[in-house]
């Protein structure tokens, strides 16, 4: 079996194959991305400047163990659906707070 055959979606599109610096930094900075979207979404709480700091270190080393994962795993696919359903959950959640505030009137 071919490798070239067996990347995920975000890995072929940069070319992790040929280019595997680049693009594993493009990968990396991918699923940091959709990290950082999926926490803030889903899982943030206010905190103190110093834990947030700790929290987003943390957040970037493990996913420089994602990166390596995602090049044959759907890593940043997963990501990518779990963002996408947090939005569709907060803008429900908005939709109906502001609908309970206008029936309260």
């Amino acid at each position: 079996m071919n490798v070239i055959e067996r990347l995920t979606f975000f890995a072929s599109l940069y070319k992790v194959h040929t280019n595997p610096e680049q693009g594993m930094w493009l990968l990396y900075i991918t699923i940091f991305i959709l990290s950082l979207i999926v926490y803030r979404l889903g899982f943030a709480k206010k905190l103190p400047l110093l834990k947030n700091v700790i929290i987003y270190v943390l957040l970037a080393l493990g996913c420089t163990i994602l990166t390596f994962f995602a090049v044959f795993l759907p890593v940043a696919e997963g990501l990518v659906v779990a963002a996408l359903v947090l939005v569709i959950y907060k803008i429900r959640l908005y939709q109906s707070k502001k609908h309970e505030v206008n029936e309260q009137k």
